[in-house]
């Protein structure tokens, strides 16, 4: 174990210390005359930013919005909320500095007539150059604004190379040129200098840790300066959020050199504060300080604990306030050079943010014909039993849009079509007497049913046919004989034949048994939300929904129109004006699944599954980490037939990451053999097992078994 292995260890705060902080508190009096910094903390929390007084009581100082990040910026002070930017230059008076940067528009439904609230775009960071206060940067989920004057105005900084939304940090520093860096989730770290003629994006990657057997960097949580030095430049740090590691910037040679490799695997590091002679960072349930490198500061090579200000900052969780960040002043003895900035305070939490009648469930998928009867159902009632069991999801509102149980309320059966419905009260009873908790499976947007209604209003719409968008792809084949051209195309509906440029191919189309529903409709949300909340009305624990994302499949994407859609509005706000409305309307737990990938990155291209966006309206996210759905030697190093462990035991730790432990990581375990190369070599109970593994190691809050058919001999025995 190395010397800073430290995760999950809790943080005790001894008598001493709390004595002090008595002390220190009883001598900064808050009065209209004392400055901001005689204040022992600021903390901001997803309610506001808030003082600690001297008696150690919350002292509100601004409560518009969540408070993510606070940064100093030579006399003044800048917020980064879930409003925007906000500057104030003594804690109390707050300006808006988000003219220029991009905004997001949310569709609000009552049941009749649609409203928007406009609002800033998600600021992912925000930063200023160590070297000249009035220049700052910040970051949205796909673009880098840059303001020369104090945030007054921003600047589009241009497209990266790579146009997919997942930048997690940026920082702006004069190198003595004038450079702007940002780290993307998936590509790694980019650099830019603005002020040269035909600026572009440049990759910086040398000397990163990658992501094991891909070509991508891991991760960069956050990038921070020093001041320029009077006869140097800055020296720039960088750490990475899903492993054990801090870097420094070699410039000249444009390569990170790692100045911590701790031992140990996973461990999340952020939210680098660059002294004169030391780097404090944030850690799974500790803050940290290492010398920087070159400095006299009598600091271990490996760190050493900073219990002093997270004394400080234990204060607002005993008012009952969850830190996101922090600005400490202490009591002036052992904070120099003015207050500690600190954010993602999250990680300092001694046990998960998230918890309810959601936490710790592991289950199955339960297909609902094997529902219908108890001769059909027993034998996953035994199943549960033998397993220790205590959680079923169940469709009720299945793949093809068909409602499985009979409504009450004729506004549901309207949109919908009843087919071979369980008996949701019985099945709800047996389910009750065995302590098993209950989910309904709701598929959002995948609903042929609904697509075909009331002249195709709903459906997804095809820009080129007119008609409702079907994705499909294509295959060149050379032409059949005549008599062989029915069979090979079989007769089927899901496949056309039209001639090829070369006339001795032909193109075969073949479409995907898939038909979609439009997500920005806010009537198809209304149809969603009236189903969850009858559901949850007759006694289903939790809501889960599927498929609540955009099409992703067919050669003609490009093609599919959204008629829905307002203006301003993108596939991150669909999702969130969707979830919003629902939760508005049902008090249940509500989960949902999403593809592995969107839980492995900080992204949501394609999909809308943004899991840092989405885990505000959740409960429970359910990633999909199926290592047959993953590339074949994604992660099959040595020894292969751990894959599925490494798989599941990083994919549920990134994402508790990426969600900042405010929602129930409950991953969905494939215990079904797909016809792909690593499954024909290796899938088998053991297969299961070290997925389960996994999860329950990465201190998963759950699980849920997926088999289609309902085939569960993989399950392991307790």
């Amino acid at each position: 174990m190395g010397a800073m292995h430290i995760l999950g260890s809790a943080h005790i705060i001894s008598k001493k210390i709390l004595c002090g902080l008595t002390a220190a508190l009883a001598a900064f009096p808050l009065t209209a005359q004392t400055a901001p910094v005689r204040w022992p903390l600021a903390v901001g929390t997803a309610d506001g930013l808030y003082a600690i007084s001297r008696v150690g009581t919350a002292v509100p100082l601004w409560t518009g919005g969540g408070v993510r990040k606070i940064v100093r910026a030579g006399a003044s002070w800048f917020l980064q909320t879930d409003r925007g930017v906000l500057t104030s230059t003594d804690l109390r008076h707050w300006e808006d500095r988000s003219q220029g940067l991009p905004l997001k528009t949310i569709k609000v439904y009552n049941g009749t007539a649609k409203s928007f609230i406009t609002q800033v775009q998600e600021i992912k960071d925000l930063e200023v150059n160590p070297d000249n206060p009035e220049i700052l940067v910040c970051a949205a989920k796909d673009a880098v604004f840059l303001s020369r004057d104090s945030g007054r105005s921003w600047r589009d900084l241009g497209a990266l190379p790579v146009r997919t939304n997942g930048i997690k940090a940026v920082a702006a520093v004069s190198l003595p040129e004038l450079t702007v860096f940002i780290s993307h989730s998936i590509y790694g770290v980019y650099y830019i200098q603005p002020d040269q003629k035909s600026a572009s994006w440049t990759a910086l990657n040398a000397g990163l840790e990658r992501l094991e057997t891909t070509d991508n960097p891991d991760e960069v949580s956050d990038i921070a300066a020093a001041p320029r030095g009077a006869s140097s430049l800055p020296e720039v740090y960088v750490s990475q959020t899903f492993r054990q590691r801090l870097y420094r910037l070699d410039w000249p040679r444009k390569r990170f050199v790692p100045i911590l490799a701790e031992s140990g695997g996973f461990g999340p590091i952020d939210s680098l504060a660059v002294g004169e002679e030391t780097i404090r960072f944030v850690r799974e349930g500790a803050i940290m300080e290492l010398g920087r490198p070159g400095s006299l500061a009598p600091v271990p090579r490996t760190g050493r604990r900073r219990d002093d200000i997270a004394a400080w900052l234990s204060i607002p969780a005993r008012l009952g306030l969850k830190s996101d960040c922090a600005a400490v002043w202490g009591n002036g003895f052992f904070l120099e050079n003015g207050p500690v900035i600190l954010s993602e305070l999250w990680l300092l939490d001694e046990s998960p943010r998230a918890r309810g009648a959601a936490f710790g469930r592991e289950g199955l998928y339960l297909p609902v014909d094997h529902a219908l009867e108890r001769a059909t159902l027993q034998p996953y009632l035994d199943i549960m039993a033998e397993r220790n069991l205590d959680m079923a999801v169940i469709d009720m509102k299945d793949d093809y849009g068909r409602l499985r149980f009979t409504p009450e309320n004729p506004a549901i059966s309207g949109k919908g079509r009843v087919f071979r419905p369980v008996d949701i009260d019985a099945f709800l009873k047996t389910m009750k007497e065995r302590g098993v908790y209950t989910a309904a499976r709701i598929v959002v947007f995948k609903d042929p049913e609904l697509a075909g209604k009331e002249g195709e209003r709903y459906a997804v719409w095809d820009s080129r046919t007119g008609r409702a968008w079907q994705g499909y792809y294509d295959t060149r084949r050379q032409k059949f004989p005549p008599g062989q051209r029915a069979e090979s195309a079989s007769g089927s509906a899901l496949t056309e034949v039209f001639p090829a440029a070369d006339p001795a191919y032909e193109i075969l189309r073949t479409y995907y048994d898939e038909r979609w529903v439009d997500p920005y409709s806010e009537e198809v949300w209304e149809y969603i939300a009236q189903t969850a909340a009858e559901l949850h009305r007759r006694g289903f624990d939790e809501i889960q929904f599927d498929y609540i994302r955009f099409p992703t499949d067919g050669d003609n994407l490009g093609n599919a129109l959204y008629r829905w859609r307002d203006s301003g509005m993108d596939m991150e706000s669909a999702m969130l004006s969707f979830l919003r409305h629902v939760r508005s309307r049902i008090e249940a737990p509500l989960s949902i699944d999403i593809y592995g990938a969107n839980g492995w990155y900080r992204t949501g291209a394609r999909t809308g599954q943004e899991v840092e966006l989405l885990a505000q309206y959740v409960d429970v996210i359910s990633p999909m980490y199926y290592p047959s759905h993953f590339e074949q030697d994604f992660l099959a190093q040595d020894p292969p037939e751990l894959r599925p462990y490494r798989i599941y035991y990083l994919g549920t730790r990134r994402t508790q990451v990426i969600a900042r432990g405010r929602i129930i990581v409950r991953p969905y375990v494939q215990a079904f053999f797909l016809n792909v190369a690593y499954d024909r070599r290796y899938y088998n109970v053991d297969y299961v097992f070290q997925e389960v593994k996994g999860v329950r190691e990465a201190g998963g809050a759950g699980l849920t078994y997926w088999n289609n058919s309902g085939r569960y001999d993989d399950i392991p025995v307790p």
